[in-house]
């Protein structure tokens, strides 16, 4: 490793020695619906609509309409990849990430003559200034309310400058300096913050950062309770890194920016004013989301007002990603594992040895739960664990419990011991009426009037996996010879 700040340029050099792991094209590519319908099928995964598989990051170099412009995609769609751009082994990042809001280290703030991310200044006030003709944003699919920011972290402070903050959110581009911006509903504390200013009348100064080093990206995804209100997630990166994010002023609004960055949009959002998301083209449909399903376009999304882009002279990177791929499952789902080993950690330690959210629920609707019992007392444990997560996650809607034997990177593995260590009768719980992911289908009062009563109720199920404690010698595995050096038979 050398000194270098992380940013997303030094992790495409070492995502280029290794093989597999990184791919860039010369061949032209419309940004509209195009360059996600060639990455579906070359590395997209996830909930993806089928043909879709793991694989390499991919770069396109000759975007239509954007010259002297890039546009990555899938930097982190493969856990295995992660692993590697965080410097660690794939299978226990959740408690990678688990130390790092434990040990945080905080931003350090450098002049604009380091910041790459300010040599190109475009401010609103030129004539000819058009987000549109600036930023090379994709369009999912043909059928989305507009081109989108996928992949830009939010900074923001609360009026008093006393806590600041990062989060993503769906930003749709709407017109010349205009960008519909979606803020969940409740947990994110961007929105606590913009809700402050609403109350003072005022807009709130935001910076839009995009083309970052994927540690940033991971560690901005984590919610309450894990880090509460006054905990700004850039500290987790710090922590991923041993290394602050730098930051700088924006040139434009009072609010940072994060300074090796490929692009910022510098903007206010704007209080007590909001748009219909899909204003320019009435489709119904915001963008595919990580359920695997078209999100329905919001009739009020927030009215965010850009005061200038800011960006690398070298041939900027716009980063994006598809909704419901791979890449959202590592988003979402690995400071979510995070979160639950935090949890059970505290309340009942050493029971829970490892936990996976995997593609299938899209990071946020499923976690597997690896559980080690040493003794009958610690019988019963597993569900306890269970509920613990379901309590504090209210995205979580399914959990699978299965013993340490088991590994829960394979899903092989996983179903087989719902084949073989599970009976319908007596190992499923369900728990109806509880609150879950808006963008759950599912979720409706016609789908089950009786237990769902308004959108985004929602039954969450636990699957028991594992064996009784006193049952435990009738389940073992078939028990193989351990040979060392099997490689050697392979040449």
């Amino acid at each position: 490793m050398t000194d270098q700040p992380y940013d997303l340029r030094k992790i495409i050099d070492e995502l280029k020695k290794q093989p597999g792991q990184y791919h860039e094209t010369n061949v032209a590519v419309d940004p509209n619906a195009e360059l996600s319908g060639v990455y579906r099928y070359i590395g997209a995964g996830g909930t993806v609509q089928r043909p879709t598989k793991e694989g390499p990051a991919m770069m396109f170099n000759n975007v239509k309409g954007f010259p002297k412009t890039r546009v990555l995609i899938g930097a982190m769609a493969s856990r295995k990849r992660d692993g590697m751009i965080l410097h660690h082994d794939y299978k226990t990042l959740g408690r990678l990430l688990k130390d790092s809001v434990e040990n945080p280290v905080k931003p350090i703030k450098v002049s604009k003559a380091n910041a790459p991310v300010q040599e190109v200044v475009h401010l609103a006030t030129d004539k000819n200034f058009d987000i549109r003709k600036i930023l090379p944003a994709p369009t999912n699919t043909e059928y989305d309310a507009g081109p989108y920011i996928t992949m830009g972290v939010v900074f923001g402070s609360d009026p008093d400058k006393t806590m600041s903050d990062v989060t993503i959110h769906r930003m749709v581009l709407e017109d010349k300096d205009t960008i519909g911006m979606y803020i969940m509903p409740g947990g994110r504390h961007i929105g606590h913050f913009q809700k402050q200013f609403e109350k003072l009348n005022k807009p709130m100064p935001i910076t839009i950062n995009i083309g970052l080093d994927p540690a940033i990206t991971i560690g901005a995804t984590f919610e309450p309770p894990t880090t509460p209100l006054g905990y700004n997630e850039l500290w987790v990166a710090g922590a991923l890194r041993n290394q602050p994010v730098q930051i700088v002023d924006g040139v434009a609004v009072d609010e940072n920016a994060i300074a090796r960055a490929e692009y910022v949009v510098e903007a206010e959002i704007m209080p007590n004013e909001t748009m219909q998301e899909d204003i320019n083209t009435n489709t119904g449909k915001a963008m595919p989301e990580f359920p695997g399903y078209d999100g329905d376009a919001n009739p009020s999304v927030n009215v965010v007002k850009v005061k200038a882009i800011t960006h690398r002279k070298d041939n900027p990177i716009m980063q994006t990603t598809i909704g419901p791929s791979e890449e959202h499952v590592s988003m979402a789902g690995i400071p979510t594992e995070a979160s639950i080993l935090e949890l059970v950690d505290r309340a009942i330690p050493g029971k829970v040895v490892n936990v996976y959210n995997p593609p299938a629920g899209g990071g946020k609707l499923m976690t597997i739960m690896q559980i080690h019992k040493e003794t009958e007392a610690d019988e019963g444990i597993q569900k306890q664990a269970a509920i613990l997560a379901l309590s504090a996650f209210k995205e979580l809607k399914t959990v699978i419990l299965v013993d340490d034997d088991v590994d829960i990177f394979d899903m092989n593995d996983v179903v087989w011991t719902l084949n073989t260590r599970f009976q319908g009768d007596k190992d499923i719980m369900v728990l109806p009426g509880m609150r879950n992911h808006p963008l759950d289908p599912s979720e409706r009062p016609e789908y089950d009037p009786k237990s769902i009563r308004f959108r985004g109720m929602s039954s969450k199920t636990i699957f028991d996996g594992t064996v009784p404690f006193d049952m435990k010698e009738q389940f073992k595995r078939a028990s193989f010879k351990k040979v060392d050096d099997w490689k050697k038979y392979l040449k």
